[in-house]
């Protein structure tokens, strides 16, 4: 610690009591370091068949190097909370799996292997908790909206909009023809739909907190306290997904895809 650091410690110790400096950011080759060596306990994890014991500690090993990569080294991206969610799959933490899953998706929507494991991962959970009709509906009606990642139809959007540009620029040249036309009309509705699911889906973002109960089993009940009753006949169990309605002293106020709601001790889940 520098000389200015150390009186700084000393008269903030004087006035406020001890002083806790914040820990040096992960350098680039310390992250490159740690995720090779989480990569490793993986592998060799993967490559264990007579000690589940000992694989389980690699992934463990794994699962540390890649959070300590997140939470210290400030590194976000779908890659590395995929990994994450393989680790915790392999050792049959299926909460977790799909938490980290969501997370990955989150970045990367239009990445197919995320998709997939996300889906089997969803496949092993207890709960079997289904979508409202309507939901249902609209996805159905409108799957671009709920399938394609924002980064894609911002791309698509781009798109379309040079074609229309073009199109426009045809007609003013050549005047009005049916190829030209029917092409401009077609490219201005893509156009707006794909900017209005591109609003949307960034209002969502900023304002939709999801999270993933983590716990093997918790009780939701019909208030944030212990002494209300139940919320439901059974449990909630690690893998059940759900949107956040409010948070309050420890406690989460849930909505689950059905439209039920209920609250959880927040110590038995976690937010996307």
């Amino acid at each position: 610690m520098s000389l200015r650091h150390s009186l700084v410690a000393l008269i903030g110790s004087l006035l406020f009591g001890p002083v806790a400096w914040a820990a040096e950011p992960l350098s680039s080759e310390q992250i490159y370091s740690l995720y090779n060596q989480a990569n490793e306990a993986f592998r060799r994890a993967n490559s264990i068949t007579q000690n589940p014991d000992q694989a389980a500690r690699l992934y463990d090993t794994a699962i540390l190097y890649y959070k300590k990569i997140i939470n210290e080294g400030g590194i976000r991206n779908s890659k590395l909370y995929y990994n994450l969610g393989n680790a915790y799959f392999l050792k049959e933490d299926v909460g977790r799996a799909i938490l980290n899953y969501r997370r990955a998706e989150r970045l990367d929507k239009s990445d197919a292997n995320i998709q997939k494991n996300l889906s089997f991962a969803r496949s092993r959970r207890i709960d079997k908790v289904g979508l409202k009709t309507e939901k249902r509906v609209l996805q159905t009606l409108f799957f671009w909206h709920y399938d394609f990642s924002i980064k894609t139809k911002f791309v698509l959007s781009c798109v379309f909009f040079a074609i229309l540009c073009i199109s426009l620029t045809l007609i003013l040249w050549f005047g009005r023809s049916v190829p030209a036309t029917a092409t401009a009309v077609i490219c201005g509705i893509l156009l707006a739909c794909f900017i209005i699911s591109v609003v949307l889906e960034a209002g969502n973002q900023k304002r939709l907190v999801c999270g993933v109960i983590t716990a093997e089993g918790v009780v939701a009940r019909q208030g944030d306290g212990q002494n209300y009753p139940a919320s439901f006949k059974a449990p909630l169990h690690a893998g059940t997904e759900f949107d956040l309605l409010e948070r309050r002293a420890g406690w989460f106020h849930l909505r689950l895809s059905n439209g039920s709601e209920g609250w959880i001790p927040e110590t038995g889940a976690e937010l996307i």
